[in-house]
């Protein structure tokens, strides 16, 4: 009895471990089924694995992108390529297949050359207007420059008209007929009365701008 009872509990066991092994088989099953494969397998119609190249560039939200790439380079030439580079250098690599995949289906006989042709010649009409707007205002400040000097007197007529000036300032005085010397050039009164106005008598004489007292 013991021994029935032994190989029932191991028959048991085994039933439960089959069940479980099964039911992680389903778990996985349906998870592989319900995440939803990239781009490039959807486009291809094949099983989007673990580690697919494509996975992490061609999300399945663009299918227009692959379907671009594969149109003009094919899926076999992007898988080589991708497989050859660097991890970190691949997504521009991507885009750059996108980019020149677009320009060709758009313009079947230049592609993206077409389109570095009008941005060159963009460059050269821009170039063009600089060089014309720097020659402008090199020209503008040349004719500038002589009106500025001409509108300068020279050394020697500055100093003609200054010299004048500054004798008739110091040396602006006449005798009056009395010996008295009078300053025409101050516009201001003078506090005090110089001491050689005075007269022999050492009073100083009227009429020279102070009242007798």
């Amino acid at each position: 009895m013991k021994i029935v009872k032994g190989i029932t509990e191991i028959q048991a066991a085994n039933v439960d471990d089959s069940y479980s092994t099964e039911s992680v088989a389903v778990k996985m099953a349906s998870s592989s089924y319900s995440s939803t494969p990239c781009a490039a397998c959807k486009f291809l119609r094949r099983k989007c694995v673990a580690g697919c190249i494509f996975a992490p560039y061609f999300p399945p939200e663009e299918p227009h992108k692959f379907a671009n790439v594969h149109k003009i380079f094919g899926a076999s030439n992007v898988s080589k390529l991708l497989n050859e580079i660097q991890p970190h250098q691949r997504e521009d690599a991507v885009n750059s297949l996108a980019y020149e995949a677009e320009a060709r289906l758009k313009d079947p006989v230049y592609g993206c050359v077409g389109a570095i042709s009008v941005l060159q010649r963009q460059v050269l009409h821009l170039q063009k207007e600089l060089d014309a707007t720097n020659a402008d205002l090199f020209r503008y400040t040349n004719n500038e420059m002589p009106h500025a000097f001409s509108a300068i007197p020279e050394t020697g007529e500055l100093m003609d008209q200054t010299i004048p000036h500054q004798r008739s300032s110091q040396y602006g005085r006449r005798t009056s007929h009395r010996g008295a010397s009078r300053n025409y050039d101050s516009g201001f009164p003078l506090p005090y009365a110089y001491p050689w106005n005075c007269d022999p008598s050492g009073n100083s004489p009227k009429g020279d701008g102070e009242s007798s007292m």
